[in-house]
């Protein structure tokens, strides 16, 4: 009996340490082909048209923050309006059942594709009290983009809850979105996307030293990392590419670098054709790397970008949002910004975007007026008694 009872609790421990030190198994995006390879056509035409404004600065932005915000948007857009999302989005022929889908796909599966990364999405949708928004478009955005609603007096409270959502959702990387809610903005959707990955090899600190970055205009000091270990290399015609991997490998870092310095000649020729021939071109090999240890914040409102990209009447009186609260002309797109962040260190790469788009109405709501700008009389009592403490009578005021 007391044999038994040994082999049981032996049994039992290592059952509960196996528990302990096995990872989640890691589970396949199984994303519709076409919506994944649209995706990403979107984020190089972003990209390119990011840069006709950005043109000499440096920036760092999610496309899949901004695709999936606007996929939101979508389910709310009708007529014009929606064809001038679809299109923008890259999406023309797609049935919306596929594009949500594709969408809940991602939400759900990306934060399992890679148990020593960690990259989360959240979604929100943040509501006036006593605007009256469709229940369709706010029950499509919680069954397909798991998005949190919320109905709020928009007061400068609903600001800092919604900054503390962005900075929740994004590890206390992004801590502020919105400075103000004007009368007119009605409703905000939101998007947050975190990342954050270990190099699946990390860097020596101790091989971290100081040297010289030649940038686009001027020269700094900066600390370069360095290591020789297998990457996946490629040299192209006039740029090289490298592959950094994260974790198990499932998530990585390309680095595209110009032979002549001139990353911006080099994005306006990137696509999808180039991107897929890069991958199938790289070799694996021994590589002495050095690469520069940075962090970056950038915030951006991308309404003349995306007006560029095809959508320009949703930022106009000519917007549809009939879906989110008919009629068509009564909401418009405010505006759509993302502000991002990146820091890459010896260990790994820590990232954040948070992507929101403001609903507007095109009228100002009408609300009751008091306007003290005369003489008034003004009293002072305790509610419970209904005592009169004080009373007055102004019949003129000076500073």
């Amino acid at each position: 009996m007391f044999l038994r009872k040994v082999c049981l609790i032996f049994c039992l421990g290592l059952f509960l340490f196996n528990c302990d030190t096995m990872s989640p198994a890691p589970k396949d995006v199984e994303l519709d082909a076409t919506f994944a390879q649209r995706t990403n056509l979107f984020a190089f035409d972003f990209l390119n048209q990011l840069e006709i404004e950005e043109k000499g600065d440096n920036f760092f932005v999610s496309p899949l923050s901004l695709h999936m915000a606007l996929g939101m948007l979508l389910n709310g857009a009708d007529n014009g309006s929606r064809e001038e999302l679809i299109a923008t989005l890259k999406l023309d022929g797609l049935e919306m059942e596929l594009i949500n889908n594709s969408y809940a796909e991602l939400i759900d599966k990306l934060p399992q594709v890679d148990p020593k990364v960690v990259n989360k999405l959240a979604n929100s949708v943040w509501q006036r009290e006593g605007f009256e928004g469709e229940d369709d478009f706010k029950s499509t955005l919680k069954n397909y983009f798991k998005a949190d609603l919320f109905e709020e007096d928009f007061s400068p409270n609903t600001v800092n809850k919604i900054n503390q959502w962005a900075s929740d959702n994004t590890n206390a990387k992004i801590k502020k979105v919105l400075e103000e809610i004007t009368a007119d903005q009605v409703m905000f959707l939101m998007n947050a996307l975190y990342f954050k990955g270990d190099w699946a090899n990390q860097f020596d600190e101790g091989k971290t030293f100081e040297t010289s970055f030649k940038g686009f205009d001027k020269t700094a000091i900066v600390d370069m990392m360095s290591k020789r270990d297998t990457f996946a290399l490629v040299e192209m015609e006039d740029y090289k590419a490298l592959d950094l991997p994260y974790g198990s490998g499932n998530y990585a870092m390309r680095v595209l670098l110009p032979d002549n310095a001139d990353a911006a000649s080099l994005l306006s020729n990137l696509n999808m054709d180039v991107w897929n021939s890069v991958s199938e071109k790289m070799v694996v090999q021994k590589v002495d790397l050095q690469f520069p240890k940075f962090i970056m914040e950038y915030e951006k409102k991308l309404n003349g970008v995306l007006s560029e990209m095809g959508m320009p009447s949703l930022f106009s009186s000519q917007a549809d949002l009939s879906k989110i609260s008919p009629p068509a002309g009564k909401l418009v797109v405010g505006f759509v910004k993302q502000n991002s962040f990146v820091a890459v260190d010896e260990e790994g790469t820590e990232a954040a975007a948070v992507t929101t788009i403001g609903i507007e109405t095109t009228s100002l709501p009408s609300y009751p007026t008091f306007f003290v700008d005369k003489p008034f009389l003004f009293f002072i009592y305790e509610k419970s008694s209904n005592t009169i403490q004080f009373a007055g009578k102004i019949l003129n005021l000076e500073k």
